[in-house]
């Protein structure tokens, strides 16, 4: 059974979907680690309410990014992940754990990349620019993780329609649905092929 190292910054709705995910049998996996950088996050909440080991990395605990990356790896594979899964982390992987995790670790996006990705988009600021864009659909794209923000080879996307009368604030609850559903579909995909990629 394949083991997943989870990273999130705060609800961790997505780690959640997770954990349900493997507790039921629907992805052949099981979470041994979630690392934030935000020490109150509900993500690391939930992992000590499922038994699952935390990690806090920030400016707070270690003096520079590069002591972060070295830490973040060195927990990883303290923990044997096989999977890494970045679900609402916001803070950039260092080189040292993108090097060793190099098409392990996946993104989820509250958008149809290439559109809405990059640097400084996020939760709701994606959800306003599509609205302000006046696009007529959005989406969730699961991508492997690269060096850049949101620019990595893209593994799955579904398209969620924008209706006439949304807000970011109504789209982001309906693509926050749809991204449960695409994320466990996409694990449960991934896992029995694992040892090929």
């Amino acid at each position: 059974m394949k083991r997943l190292g989870i990273l999130a910054s705060h609800r961790g709705t997505n780690f959640q979907a997770i954990i349900d995910a493997c507790q039921s049998g629907k992805v052949n996996a099981t979470p041994v680690l979630a690392i934030s950088n935000n020490s109150k996050s509900e993500a690391l909440a939930r992992a000590n309410r499922s038994g699952i080991a935390t990690l806090h990395l920030s400016s707070q605990t270690h003096c520079s990014s590069t002591a972060i990356d070295s830490a973040m790896l060195d927990a990883l594979q303290a923990h044997e992940v096989d999977l890494v899964i970045t679900a609402g982390y916001m803070k950039k992987l260092g080189p040292k754990t993108l090097k060793a995790y190099e098409r392990k670790i996946i993104n989820v996006h509250p958008s149809l990349l290439p559109k809405h990705g990059g640097k400084g988009m996020f939760g709701m600021k994606v959800h306003e620019s599509v609205i302000q864009s006046g696009d007529l659909q959005t989406g969730i794209t699961i991508h492997w993780v690269d060096k850049e923000y949101d620019t990595g080879p893209i593994i799955a996307q579904q398209v969620v329609a924008v209706e006439p009368n949304d807000t970011a604030l109504s789209l982001a609850k309906k693509v926050l649905t749809h991204e449960h559903n695409l994320l466990i579909e996409t694990l449960a995909t991934l896992m029995p092929d694992w040892s090929d990629i």
